[in-house]
């Protein structure tokens, strides 16, 4: 036998990966091999737009009366999207917005922010999605940082525009009540001509934001040229051409904006709602007779929560898939959600700088609940130890980097993710069962050291998360004179339960090493929580 050389071995892998990628497509409906007309409008659109405007300029020259998106104003087509946002790019270029504009939404999931969306798109502004939970001095401070240049907000956000600059536009996308002197989006659209508006030379681009539950919320810039980003999702998570996707997760985070934009490639309906409902969300699946739900697990829990009447009501036997992502899915919950609606969870990993990483498919959860599964051709995941060594033996924790087509290019602020070999750091900690798949152990700063022992919360959360009387858990680390830390939980007990804070920590050293036991419990009625579902340690800290 002869040794393959690094770069051929390299070169096949590539060709491997496209081959997967292109099969995965094919079956999903976002090409069709029969028609290469439609795949190279797709892509030219795509170079164009960017992937926003591509994917919903590629559905709409596919199937114009295709109902693009569901809110609680109604329903658009894929063609009254595209005129609407037509209407929109001409009265922001008018008053002198383009390809040098910076364009944030503050608003929650409804038609004016798609609307906003695809309409920056089309004039070549920079898209800048704004978090709907900033306080005004974070949003003054992304603000500034990004250069914004316009504002769309909900009104009511107003007060969380008050340190803006008056120099940044301002436009409503949603109103409670009349509007004074703010231009509302929807009387600029009916108000301006909706024909087809010149193409950009080049996309603007778009920018997330990282969650900063730790500090400032740094800017990720995104450059996705190509539909055939997709197949990192659709290799293993079954969308399917034509069919309804109930958005739950808010489309400013990459879970609920990633499934937004493959929602419009294939030219499916995207069902919305201003804020996350439990009851309305079960409502809104079956009415649509959605086929897929996205959402972050703290939505799961309420859902489930509903109770066993509740959950009777509706008929929600389309849904074939969960898909689940932006925290820690635990064993428990998720086993909850599979014995309620069947194989159905699809649990996926990333994160706002490194996007897709592995996706875990109903089988995989099956054969290993809590796993977040394997990351589709096309990506690359490997753990290395402290000196960035790769680790490649089974069930032996490491530093958790990946990589793919989708990976940011660095903050818009400055700065980098570590690197190691092209591989970006995710920040997590984690390790590989014998079958291959991944686990994710905990954040890498979120490890506590305790009389000189390492513990991640995560495992201890996890565990609790098990108890009959315990609806969720947190942990954190305080000082401590002999140990140096010591471990606070912070717990949420179900309604009517007795549990003590003896009986915490009966059970976690009942389970676990005695290390990993609690000194402290305190309980609350809930855990604080930021808009996309993190806990937000930094207020349980400052609790302490």
């Amino acid at each position: 036998m002869f040794a393959v050389p690094a770069r051929l071995s390299h070169e096949f892998g590539r060709v491997t990966d496209s081959v997967w990628n292109v099969a995965a497509m094919q079956r999903s409906g976002l090409v069709n091999l029969a028609r290469p007309d439609q795949l190279l409008s797709s892509m030219l659109a795509f170079r164009r737009l960017g992937p926003i405007g591509g994917a919903a300029a590629s559905a709409a020259g596919r199937d114009p009366d295709a109902c693009a998106l569901v809110d609680e104003r109604g329903s658009l087509s894929y063609q009254q999207l595209d005129r609407r946002s037509n209407a929109l790019a001409r009265a922001w270029s008018d008053r002198g917005l383009g390809t040098d504009s910076v364009i944030a939404v503050m608003c929650r999931d409804h038609r004016g922010l798609v609307e906003s969306m695809v309409a920056a798109a089309k004039i070549g502004a920079r898209l800048l999605l704004m978090n709907t939970g900033f306080s005004p001095p974070q949003l003054a401070g992304v603000a500034a940082r990004e250069q914004v240049t316009a504002v769309v907000y909900d009104q009511e956000f107003t007060e969380v525009l008050s340190l803006l600059p008056v120099q940044v536009q301002r436009f409503l996308g949603w109103v409670d009540e009349p509007a004074g002197d703010v231009t509302v989006l929807e009387e600029l659209i009916a108000g301006t001509d909706d024909g087809a508006v010149s193409t950009p030379e080049e996309p603007g681009g778009l920018v997330l934001l990282t969650s900063g539950t730790t500090g400032t919320p740094k800017g990720a810039p995104r450059q996705v040229r190509s539909p055939l980003a997709a197949a990192h999702f659709l290799e293993r998570i079954p969308l399917r051409s034509g069919e309804a996707t109930f958005l739950a997760a808010p489309l400013f985070h990459g879970t609920g904006l990633s499934q937004f934009i493959l929602s419009l490639g294939l030219g499916s309906t995207v069902v919305l709602r201003r804020r996350f409902d439990p009851e309305a969300t079960l409502e809104g699946i079956a009415r649509n007779r959605c086929t897929a739900l996205v959402v972050v697990p703290t939505m799961l829990q309420r859902i489930l929560d509903l109770g066993p009447e509740v959950l009777a009501r509706y008929d929600t036997s389309c849904l074939r898939i969960i898909f689940t992502a932006g925290s820690s899915l635990s064993p428990e919950l998720g086993d909850r959600v599979t014995a309620e609606f069947g194989d159905v969870v699809h649990n996926l990993y990333g994160s706002t700088e490194v996007a897709v990483v592995s996706v875990a498919t109903p089988a995989d959860w099956r054969a290993a609940p809590g796993t977040v599964g394997r990351a589709p051709h096309g990506c690359e995941v490997k753990l290395f130890d402290e000196q960035s060594r790769e680790i490649t033996t089974a069930n032996t924790g490491g530093r958790i980097f990946a990589g793919s087509g989708l990976a940011f290019g660095g903050y818009s602020g400055g700065g980098h993710k570590e690197l190691i070999g092209g591989l970006l750091s995710t920040g997590d900690v984690g390790h590989f069962d014998t079958e291959g798949r991944l686990f994710v152990d905990g954040r890498d700063d979120d490890m506590i050291v305790s009389g000189g022992e390492n513990v991640y919360p995560l495992e201890i959360e996890h565990l609790l998360a098990t108890h009959p009387e315990i609806v969720e858990a947190s942990l954190v680390a305080v000082s401590d004179d002999t140990f140096g830390q010591r471990l606070r939980a912070f717990v949420v007990r179900e309604p009517g339960a007795t549990l003590d804070a003896d009986g915490v920590r009966d059970y976690v050293k009942a389970n676990l090493a005695r290390y990993k036991v609690p000194r402290d419990v305190v309980f609350l009625d809930e855990l604080p929580r930021n808009a996309t579902g993190k806990v937000l340690r930094n207020r349980l800290l400052s609790a302490t």
